[in-house]
């Protein structure tokens, strides 16, 4: 198992199907995610607004590497309907060495 790597996991939420998946073929047709799980029913429970809302959502799993997470970031911001749209990286700490090298080799600076 390989440990301390360089990439990443990426979580975004979006308010459709539709949406997910223009996001989803957005990030992987430029290279910027090697893979992108769409996960179609969740329900969300949030703060907006100085008040308590909820929406049901898509949520988005992209696995990519650090570097490229910038671009991720404005490229979700460019592409999504929310006025925030959640965008969180997690490190990937170790794995399978084959699928990590995978992910370098499916995407591009």
């Amino acid at each position: 198992m390989v440990k301390n790597t360089d990439k990443i996991v990426i979580f975004v939420t979006a308010g459709s199907m539709e949406e997910a998946r223009k996001i989803a073929d957005l990030l992987v047709v430029k290279r910027k995610a090697a893979c992108a799980n769409i996960v179609p029913q969740i329900h969300s429970l949030f703060w907006w607004c100085s008040k308590i809302d909820s929406a049901d959502e898509v949520l988005l799993i992209f696995k990519s590497k650090a570097s490229l997470l910038q671009d991720i970031v404005d490229l979700v911001k460019e592409a999504h309907s929310y006025e925030v749209p959640e965008i969180i990286a997690l490190p990937i700490i170790g794995g399978n060495e084959d699928y990590l090298r995978w992910i370098d080799e499916e995407t591009v600076e």
